[in-house]
């Protein structure tokens, strides 16, 4: 206090760096989430990686065959898929038209314009005009430069994912051996047996959540073709897109179904929307408890808020982590926390 210059010149400069280094640690968030990704990507690989080690694969070898199935399994999928959905959406845009003409003149149509008014027409319109034209396309995408640069940088980013997620699989016993070497002699045992069991829920989580979204895409690929209703296969990549966000993914699918398969025919729209609101109570009454209880249990009420938190403050990213995070959590309070509390009595 002697020196006050001195002193609120030295706390000044420490609000400078501490402001600097939240700005850098915010300019890098794409760097994070890179890293977040690829990281859940290797631990989502690991449980394969360990299923071979038993069977007598050396680790390199079994990364090896690991990533060169999925590799192969990717590669096979965009192959089959790109072309189709690339097709069928060009296909969309240029039966539009034609579908709206189509829903017009439906009963449904004539129920809907007596409830509400020749507005539906109007809006039917605006949005047939909006969706149509090529300005708007340009302008949602800033661009066809912007759309060009954004699709080389998210096949960038991908690239960088699967690239860092090598490398974090490959040394992902160094990785853990390296964080235990950072905690107090007496605390290493613990601490690696909660890693352990971290770790592997959250491989097989997010094994159980590819598992249940690729369900999904089979079920529409299967109802579209079945119904004879449009872009099978784009709907197909949508449902898996879509479904792999926890809680709200497959009742957002859900709506988007019913409202593609309604321009079509709105009979066969009502038999998608039952078969698959019945899926989705089978879903989560059968095939969620089956393919998650074993490597993730969490209450149903955390799962909600721990979504709705991770989805609020990181977006999709926020939501794939947020159930595992969650789990953590009540895996440290229960092997750490509480015992400290039992042991104060």
């Amino acid at each position: 206090m002697n020196r006050p210059f001195v002193a609120g010149f030295l706390l000044t400069l420490g609000g400078l760096a501490a402001i600097s280094l939240g700005m850098a640690i915010s300019s890098l968030v794409t760097v994070w989430i890179y890293i977040a990704f690829a990281l859940f990507v290797a631990l989502g690989l690991n449980p394969l990686v360990l299923r071979l080690e038993r069977h007598g694969t050396k680790r390199p070898w079994a990364i090896v065959i690991v990533y060169f199935a999925f590799a192969l399994a990717l590669t096979a999928v965009l192959w089959l898929i790109i072309p189709t959905v690339v097709r069928q959406i060009a296909q969309f845009i240029s039966d539009l038209p034609t579908m709206i003409g189509d829903f017009q003149r439906t009963e449904l149509f004539g129920v809907i314009v007596d409830q509400f008014g020749d507005q539906v027409s109007v809006l039917l319109a605006e949005v047939q005009r909006f969706l149509t034209d090529p300005a708007t396309i340009a302008t949602l995408g800033g661009g066809v430069l912007q759309v060009g640069v954004s699709i080389g940088t998210t096949i960038s980013g991908i690239i960088i994912i699967i690239v860092l997620s090598l490398y974090f699989l490959a040394s992902l016993p160094q990785i853990k051996q390296a964080f235990y070497q950072l905690l107090p002699a007496r605390s290493r045992v613990l601490a690696a047996d909660l890693t352990e069991q971290i770790t592997d829920s959250v491989g097989g989580y997010l094994g159980g959540m590819v598992v249940l979204a690729f369900s999904n895409a089979v079920l529409t690929f299967i109802l579209f073709t079945v119904l004879s209703l449009p872009f099978p296969a784009l709907l197909a990549v949508t449902a898996f897109c879509i479904t792999i966000i926890p809680l709200v993914g497959t009742v957002l699918f859900w709506a988007i179904g019913s409202v593609v398969a309604l321009f079509a025919s709105p009979v066969a729209a009502l038999v998608f929307a039952g078969i698959y609101l019945l899926y989705m109570q089978l879903e989560a009454y059968v095939l969620t408890p089956r393919v998650m209880n074993r490597a993730i249990s969490v209450p149903g009420s955390l799962v909600v808020i721990g979504a709705l938190i991770g989805g609020t403050l990181m977006g999709l990213l926020g939501a794939l982590v947020a159930i595992p995070v969650t789990a953590s959590i009540l895996l440290l309070i229960k092997n750490v926390f509480i015992p400290k509390q039992d042991a104060a009595v």
